[in-house]
């Protein structure tokens, strides 16, 4: 952290001896305090800094630090030191660089005021008051810092001081008696010899223009020049003044300070800033049949790189990868720049078509692919790639870079190495996604999920013994979701925590509800649970919290996790899984079929139901199979997990049954219970014990 104390004691060290300043060393230390408490603040915050800046400038100028040492070195320092003031997360470059410019810009304002004071000073002393100060103007005349010539209306020049001979690096007499035409600049703006006719023919008095000189030796200067008219006491136009600042530094430093606030400071391609300025003026400038088009570009797998060589080596990848994509692209007239990280970006101003467009993603992937040699490795990547299209994409730019970045995202998804094109409907579904996600928190608390049960029938006799817990969404509009439109999200966004307790809860005080009932109907309650909630540290406790708060017995509660879920669980999980078990509360693989099918790995698991997921019964087990072999396969491979199964114990599960002939199929085969649309769908908790007391599915007899 940069203790602004700390920068003025090194800010009056690096100046002490630059300027000649009216001020001790303490009353120096003392300015210079105040000016780094607020550039630190500005550092900090972020509030006004190109203002702070600006203020910072002008004030030195004003406590005379006119030198250009001082402007160099207070620069030189403050951009160095105001970095560790940027807090982490904020670009420290951009803020910075905005800093600099503004002092800079103060400075050069406030010293143009400076010199502007001098000029109307030494135009004064030597035209109005000529005769009573004429050694007075030769003494002015001599010494200004300020170049200074006297013409005549046709343009020869009759005096010329030391200080304008020096810019142009001639001595006086060289430039005495020459016409002031003969130092015309090929980048003269054009306007500036029809202004001075104006002037020359008497419309009005005074010039002011930026305007380059060729100096002797052929380089060239940039000045801030003022022509005043001086007329006789007639009013007639009599002579020209020309007042001259060289101002080539001060454009200089304002131009390498532009350079760094838009370029990247590792890679020095165009930054976000830059790139957003080309791309607003293309939006503008360009129609729906040529308007811009964007390639959004990220390194797959760079932070290991990064991870195993060293960040070192994978600043230098960046820097490599960022010059060949600009030999490549650039020499195309497209624009490549840094967005951060390992992000680049390609805009192509005027795209003709989407085909365009995939040739250039396609020449930047050909480039990210070519090795790399850094320090005896040999490095090669990949990229993924957005393309999106400006009609395609929106009308903004932010429209545009939102739709190219989830567009990339798209081809890191699919597989990286690729390339993936905008598609609005795709685009549109991940809107939806992301605007669900949002309002998920806000809907939990609201109490918009709710449960609905499913019954579990023993296939044997078709009597209901359990019910599983299936979680609904009802938003304000009156959809609902179902939840393989919601619980992903929930489990990425980690809500699938507090929502699952949530449900838990519901669900085992239904249980306890429905058994306490005048007529009770005491079913086993199966609810699902996803891998993130059994990671969780406090689960078995908050599991033991809602069984005793809700009075629920362990032995009417069963919890279902997936079978790729199950699979993959880490020896805490384990531990936590078995801890439940030990607890009395069974455990159902769920969507079994469909991950690992790693039977022999289920006698190490605490597992007591087996759940056969909704594919492995269709096809074969209704008959519906075109091949009959194919058909027996099928049937042969049921048979043979549910033998398996009971030989280890666990007891069979049969999902999505829909059909007679699978009921009647399943049952031969050994399955114990079963649930689908055969039976029931899934219904408000009312409905259940009116389905238990008269079943609506056909008896077992008549199956």
């Amino acid at each position: 952290m940069t203790r602004p104390e700390d920068l003025a004691a090194q800010w009056r060290r690096a100046v002490a001896h630059t300027s000649l300043v009216s001020m001790d060393r303490k009353s120096m230390l003392w300015f210079l305090t105040g000016l780094s408490r607020e550039l630190v603040d500005a550092a900090v915050t972020g509030d006004r800094a190109s203002a702070v800046g600006r203020s910072v400038g002008m004030r030195l100028v004003e406590a005379h630090f006119t030198e250009p040492d001082a402007l160099e070195k207070s620069l030189s320092l403050l951009g160095e030191r105001l970095q560790a003031a940027v807090p982490d997360g904020v670009d420290a470059t951009k803020r910075v660089a905005g800093m600099l410019a503004g002092i800079a810009a103060g400075y050069a304002r406030a010293l143009q005021s400076l010199t502007r004071r001098e000029q109307q000073q030494i135009a004064a002393a030597a035209f109005t008051a000529r005769s009573e100060a004429e050694a007075r103007f030769r003494s002015v005349f001599d010494v200004a810092v300020i170049g200074i010539a006297v013409s005549r209306l046709d343009g020869e020049i009759l005096q010329v001081n030391k200080a304008l001979a020096e810019m142009l690096g001639y001595v006086p007499p060289e430039i005495e008696g020459r016409q002031f035409w003969e130092f015309t600049h090929p980048s003269d703006p054009p306007h500036a010899w029809e202004q001075v006719k104006q002037l020359l023919e008497g419309e009005f008095d005074h010039v002011r223009m930026e305007k380059p000189y060729r100096r002797k030796d052929g380089t060239s200067i940039l000045t801030n020049l003022v022509l005043s008219l001086i007329r006789d006491e007639h009013a007639r136009p009599q002579y020209v003044v020309s007042l001259m600042e060289n101002i080539t530094d001060q454009r200089h430093m304002q131009d390498r300070l532009r350079h760094q606030a838009l370029h990247d400071p590792l890679t020095d391609l165009p930054n976000r800033t830059l790139f957003f300025e080309r791309l607003d003026a293309a939006l503008v400038g360009g129609g729906p049949e040529h308007g811009p088009g964007i390639c959004y570009l990220d390194l797959d797998g760079f932070k290991a790189i990064n991870d195993t060589l060293g960040h070192g080596t994978g600043d230098a990848l960046l820097r490599t990868l960022a010059q060949r994509l600009l030999a490549r692209l650039g020499s195309d007239g497209h624009l490549v720049a840094r967005m951060g990280g390992d992000e680049f970006v390609v805009l192509v101003e005027r795209s003709s078509g989407i085909e365009h467009l995939q040739d250039v993603a396609r020449a930047a992937l050909d480039v990210v692919r070519r090795p790399v040699l850094l320090d005896g490795h040999t490095i090669t990547v990949t990229a993924s790639i957005g393309v999106v299209q400006y009609s395609e994409g929106g009308t903004g730019a932010a429209e545009l870079m939102k739709a190219a970045d989830t567009t990339m995202y798209w081809a890191k998804a699919d597989g990286q190495d690729r390339i993936a094109l905008f598609d609005r409907g795709r685009h549109q579904r991940d809107v939806t996604r992301f605007a669900l996600s949002s309002r998920m928190p806000k809907a939990l608390a609201n109490g918009e999920f709710y449960v609905e049960y499913q019954p579990l029938v023993r296939m044997r006799d078709h009597k209901m013994v359990g019910v599983e817990a299936l979680t609904r969404w009802r938003l304000p509009d009156g959809r609902r979701l179902g939840p393989a439109d919601f619980i992903p999200l929930a489990e990425q966004t980690g809500l699938i925590v507090p929502l699952g307790r949530e449900i838990l809860t519901t669900a085992c005080r239904q249980a306890v509800e429905w058994a306490n009932a005048e007529s009770p109907l005491p079913l086993v309650m199966s609810v699902n649970l996803a891998q993130r909630q059994v990671r969780e540290p406090t689960f078995t406790e908050d599991l033991e919290t809602i069984l005793d708060e809700t009075g629920c017995p362990p032995h009417m509660l069963e919890l279902e996790l997936t079978e790729s879920d199950l699979m993959g669980t880490d020896r805490d999980s384990l531990d936590t899984l078995r801890t439940i078990a030990a607890m009395g509360v069974r455990i159902a693989i769920d969507d079994f079929g469909t991950g690992y099918s790693n039977l022999a790995y289920l006698r190490h698991l605490p597992v007591h139901t087996l759940k056969l997921a909704g594919p492995f019964i269709s096809g074969g087990l209704d008959g519906s199979a075109g091949n009959g072999a194919d058909a027996t396969v099928d049937v042969e491979v049921v048979a043979s997990v549910v033998q398996l199964a009971h030989v280890l114990g666990l007891s069979v599960t049969a999902e999505s049954i829909e059909t007679p002939t699978q009921q009647q199929r399943l049952l031969a085969l050994g399955c114990d219970t079963g649930q689908g649309w055969f039976f029931a769908p899934s219904l408000p908790p009312a409905r259940i014990p009116q389905l238990a007391a008269a079943p609506t599915w056909p008896a077992a007899a008549d199956a």
